[in-house]
């Protein structure tokens, strides 16, 4: 990158609130992305994408038992 060359200390204090506001926006980034990197490792959304399938297992387990005993 080559050094730009500033005339006055306006530009230098605008780039200078330029990168304050840059360096804000990727903190909460981080903040951001750290938060739903912690959301998807818990325990409840590891086991989410299985709940369903487990669900339904237990339903027709419960339901094959529940016809054998009317059909007897």
């Amino acid at each position: 990158m080559i050094p730009k060359k500033y005339t006055s200390f306006k530009e230098i204090d605008n780039d200078l609130k330029i990168l304050k506001l840059q360096r804000q926006i990727d903190l909460e980034n981080l903040k951001m992305n750290f938060s739903q990197t912690k959301h998807s490792l818990q325990l409840s959304s590891l086991l989410g994408g299985f709940g369903g399938l487990i669900k339904s297992f237990l339903i027709s387990l419960f339901a094959k038992k529940v016809l054998k005993r009317f059909s007897k």
